[in-house]
């Protein structure tokens, strides 16, 4: 997308909302790809809102770090998704880990933004997770946010990515013995009700922020909520529609979520605090829950 039309939609926003409450966060595909995104940055300063960015780090080196901290650079999130050989299988590239690796070890050290790691917690990996921790902790990380993987695009059809119930409970344990430990903050990221692990393995209770405060713009000009939703829950295009038009009038899908309860969904005893997992784990046709964590946990 050309930053100027993206920058159309800033201005907007500035229009009904103090720039200074709102992050925004640029994700992908990979951000270092633009050749502009030091450029994007000053413009997004310019106009007050602070921004930040999720990254693999493969293009990442000191003098681009410095650059986009001049830019503005408020937050930056590092995938780290496993030891070598594990992080290379998910991304596929010999030299992954080894870039992500030595982006951290920098980024870590001048501590300029607020900086955490995200690893995507496969069937891979898990068995790792104590020895990922001790490299995290050498590499002077402070945060560290771990994920499940959920049975979307090209995820639904790679079994390792999906955890076991017994893993996704290890995970669970993992997290909360590790939070107590201290020595580096964890957390289960934001995806789904966990009932009785809730507040010991985040901050909070679970809630699914999706078109709630919320909101995205994707590549080809697409409004929705969170980017997890992909293009199932698409509400208008920046090149036909007015952002606010559409943030302010066409995300009841996201904030009236009583459609969800269904399924798996309609007789649960914790729906008042789930409401229907996070949006991203419903198939975009049937409107189905994919996965639930809360179940899972259980068993």
């Amino acid at each position: 997308m050309p930053l100027e039309d993206f920058l159309k939609v800033a201005d907007e926003v500035k229009t009904q909302f103090d720039p200074k409450t709102v992050l925004i966060a640029i994700t992908g595909g990979e951000p270092l790809l633009r050749k502009d995104l030091e450029k994007c940055g000053d413009e997004l300063q310019e106009r007050g809102f602070p921004w930040g960015m999720v990254s693999n780090g493969f293009l990442m080196s000191n003098l681009k770090y410095d650059a986009l901290i001049n830019s503005g650079l408020k937050s930056l999130t590092i995938s780290l998704d496993g030891l070598e050989k594990n992080h290379n299988w998910l991304r596929n590239h010999n030299e992954s880990f080894k870039k992500a690796v030595d982006a951290i070890s920098y980024i870590a050290d001048k501590n300029n933004s607020s900086f955490d790691i995200v690893t995507c917690v496969n069937q891979k990996n898990i068995t790792e997770l104590e020895k990922i921790r001790e490299l995290l902790l050498t590499l002077k990380v402070k945060r560290w946010r771990l994920f499940t993987i959920f049975p979307k695009g090209r995820a639904k059809d790679i079994k390792e990515f999906e955890l076991k119930n017994k893993q996704l409970v290890y995970l669970m344990d993992f997290i909360s013995s590790t939070r107590k430990d201290g020595k580096i903050k964890a957390e289960f990221s934001c995806e789904g009700f966990l009932g009785n692990y809730e507040n010991e393995v985040r901050d909070g209770i679970y809630f699914c922020r999706a078109g709630i405060n919320v909101a995205s713009v994707l590549a080809d000009g697409s409004i929705s909520a969170c980017p997890s939703l992909r293009g199932d829950f698409i509400q208008g295009n920046i090149y036909k529609d007015k952002f606010l038009d559409v943030w302010n009038n066409k995300f009841e899908i996201m904030r009236k979520r009583d459609w969800t309860k269904k399924g798996e969904c309609s007789k649960c005893k914790v729906y008042k605090w789930c409401e229907g997992n996070g949006l991203h784990l419903h198939d975009e046709l049937t409107g189905k829950l994919l996965y639930c964590h809360y179940n899972n946990l259980k068993h």
